[in-house]
């Protein structure tokens, strides 16, 4: 369907500013500073501060294509609406990981929030080996959350029906069943990696134990309506500290399987764990472990409190649960994990990397523990996974 864009009107540094003054949410009479900070594929946003009080607040809009490509691209501006109602949503499930939503204008595709410029970018973090001690208990936590409190096991069936209607995202998801788990997996789409990762891509390509299990994958992505998730839940969709958390860019939030969260998350800490040797390595190998033992403990306690589903004391329906969502999270972290190292979207964790030799075995390993994740989800756990990269050569990708 074609949409009317009539009303929309992109933001300069100019009108963006003006926009703020409107509003009312910063010093009309203040000395103002506005920079243009967005560096992703899909939005432009602006941080509009004080110069004197330093007081901020972010303003990001969508524009009605791929920002990257331009306007042969077309994208809805929908999905501002989106991001804006899910993090709303998100907050009101957990307050602390997830910024103010200010003001939200579906027509001109804007999204005002709370401005976390004191916060840095955890993949840049990571990168730089910023401590990040409560990070992934706070990201376990998170997923728990919202993943109950918007499921079948707390909401009604028509009040989650009704979410879920307004939660119907298309054209961002079609970005993720193409780019996650498609183009990478057959060598006739379009792929972007180095031409000494030849054989390791091929190797996947013609691997149809893999190939079959990420049509699996990619069916319970595209059909399971389990809880409202982030959907883009990585490393750089994440502020903190030492001691704060929050949670950004939930443009492609949708329904979906819980497991592709979880997996979003782990498989962005598997980059560092690829790439980091000695004790940062061991360090990632903690989080992992946070992650996944807050994530089970919290909706534990939140299906023994808070579960209206009559078959809520059934014995063996939590862990049969638990065991299918770490299950999923492997395997799309797998996914993940090789899109991200010969798809069209790459990661800074591995193209850091300055050392050309380096690089390609770093992601020549993350192409085999992505393969082995997929395949072998089903009988792993966290301490498999990590034994597995503790192997950094992986000899056991040949005789999968």
């Amino acid at each position: 369907m074609t949409q009317n864009h009539s009303n929309f009107k992109r933001l300069t540094n100019e009108t963006a500013v003006t926009f703020a003054k409107k509003l009312g949410l910063i010093n009309a009479d203040a000395s103002l500073n506005c920079k243009e900070i967005g560096d992703g594929n899909l939005n432009y946003v602006f941080h509009i501060t004080e110069t004197d009080t330093k007081k901020g607040i972010i303003i990001k809009q969508a524009v009605p294509y791929a920002k990257v490509i331009g306007e042969s691209w077309p994208l809805t501006l929908k999905r501002a609406a989106i991001e804006a109602n899910a993090l709303i949503h998100f907050k009101s499930y957990c307050p602390e990981f997830v910024p103010q939503v200010y003001y939200s204008d579906e027509q001109l595709a804007i999204t005002v929030m709370e401005d976390l410029s004191h916060l840095k970018i955890v993949r840049t973090g990571l990168i730089d080996g910023d401590p990040y001690p409560l990070l992934s208990q706070h990201i376990g936590e998170y997923v728990a959350k919202t993943a109950f409190y918007t499921s079948d096991y707390h909401l009604e069936p028509s009040a989650k029906k009704e979410v879920a209607r307004h939660f119907t995202n298309p054209e961002l998801c079609r970005i993720t069943e193409v780019y996650i788990f498609t183009d990478p997996f057959f060598e006739e789409l379009p792929g972007d990696f180095e031409v000494e990762l030849t054989d390791a891509a091929k190797s996947i390509w013609n691997d149809q134990d893999v190939i079959l299990e990420v049509a699996k994958l990619k069916q319970s992505f595209e059909t399971e309506q389990e809880s409202l998730l982030h959907g883009d839940l990585h490393t750089g969709s994440i502020f903190a500290s030492e001691t704060e958390t929050k949670v950004i860019d939930a443009e492609f939030a949708f329904y979906g399987p819980v497991g592709f969260d979880l997996g979003q998350y782990t498989a962005n800490l598997l980059f560092q764990a690829v790439t980091r040797n000695g004790p940062g390595k061991e360090e990632i190998f903690t989080h992992l472990h946070q992650f996944w033992n807050t994530f089970e403990e919290a909706y534990t306690e939140l299906w023994n409190t808070q579960n209206i589903s009559p078959f809520r004391n059934v014995k063996g329906y939590l862990p049969y649960l638990l065991a299918k969502f770490k299950r999923d999270a492997f395997g799309f972290a797998g996914c993940e994990l090789i899109r991200r190292t010969i798809g069209l979207s790459h990661v800074a964790d591995l193209n850091v990397i300055e050392d050309k030799e380096s690089r390609i075995a770093a992601k020549t390993t993350t192409l085999k523990i992505g393969a082995f994740l997929i395949k072998k989800r089903e009988e792993l756990d966290v301490p498999a996974v990590i034994d597995a990269l503790k192997n950094h050569t992986l000899p056991f990708y040949s005789t999968l």
